[in-house]
């Protein structure tokens, strides 16, 4: 169960909600300004020294002098395979401390000279993950077509993936047309009625545009067929005090504590016990 975060889809933007979240860490760094080609023996290693990120200073020293080392490595090598491993490595540093955009690059270098469909996924589940936690309207776009970018290539090969299809759908609602992305969401339903992701993005999508009775309609359903997912729950409450149904509102929120024993999640629960006393 994802109970690190929640998130709220706008109509034309992604709004990043950390109700239930943990400390997490804003994108927002420059580029590592890293490139791959697919050379048959030998990886091209960059034609300038790897800039600093930005991200990197807020590491301990120990896991900074790691990376530099693990840069150096991958900018020297000449070898596909040493390449791969020396960016797996520095995705996963960055993966272990939450910065989703600084991973994205190096997991792109990896779908980049081995596109199978784990890496093309693993590289857009990395954007998409840099994408849903960007705060910055630019960056947001420029995470969510890079998500885009690897998902469309998985669903080349894998074409009834409704999970890649769900997070595919969602980057589109940043964008100049977001329409397609709501499109997609309902086709998903259309395929998959009782599709739990695509029926909690709806039930979101509902909420951001005050359709409260209609995102009661869709969360109901949802904690019907799937009855601990929290969120869910959680929104459901949030939906009925909108629409004024304090008893149904608080059923749902302490319903939540029950389920969920997480102290962030309990205090963001107990804000709006409050409110409804």
């Amino acid at each position: 169960m994802l109970k690190t975060r929640i998130i709220l889809i706008a109509s034309a933007a992604l709004l990043v909600l950390l109700i239930f979240s943990l400390p997490k860490v804003v994108v927002d760094n420059d580029s590592d300004g890293l490139s791959s080609t697919q050379e048959p023996a030998e990886t091209k290693p960059p034609d300038t020294p790897l800039p600093t990120n930005t991200h990197d200073l807020e590491l301990s020293e120990n896991s900074q002098e790691n990376i530099k080392i693990l840069k150096e490595k991958l900018t020297a090598s000449k070898n596909i395979e040493k390449s791969i491993i020396f960016a797996d490595s520095l995705a996963k540093l960055y993966l272990s401390v939450s910065k989703y955009d600084s991973a994205a690059k190096f997991v792109e270098i990896i779908a980049q000279n081995i596109p199978n469909v784990e890496n093309l996924q693993r590289a857009g589940d990395t954007y998409y993950e840099a994408f849903s936690f960007a705060m910055d309207a630019g960056k947001r776009a420029e995470m969510g077509k890079k998500a885009r970018e690897y998902y469309e290539k998985v669903l080349k090969e894998s074409p009834n993936r409704l999970d890649i299809k769900n997070n595919l759908a969602m980057t589109y609602l940043s964008t100049s047309n977001p329409m397609q992305g709501i499109m997609m969401l309902r086709d998903i339903l259309k395929q998959d009625p009782e599709n739990e992701k695509a029926l909690f993005n709806m039930g979101a999508l509902s909420m951001q545009s005050n359709q409260y009775d209609k995102a009661i309609e869709r969360y109901s359903k949802l904690v019907e067929l799937y009855p601990e997912n929290t969120q869910a729950r959680f929104f459901l409450g949030v939906s009925y005090m909108e629409t004024g149904q304090k008893d149904k509102a608080k059923e749902q929120f302490i319903k939540v504590k029950e389920l969920d024993d997480d102290p962030q999640v309990q205090a963001t629960v107990d804000s709006y016990l409050e409110e409804i006393e």
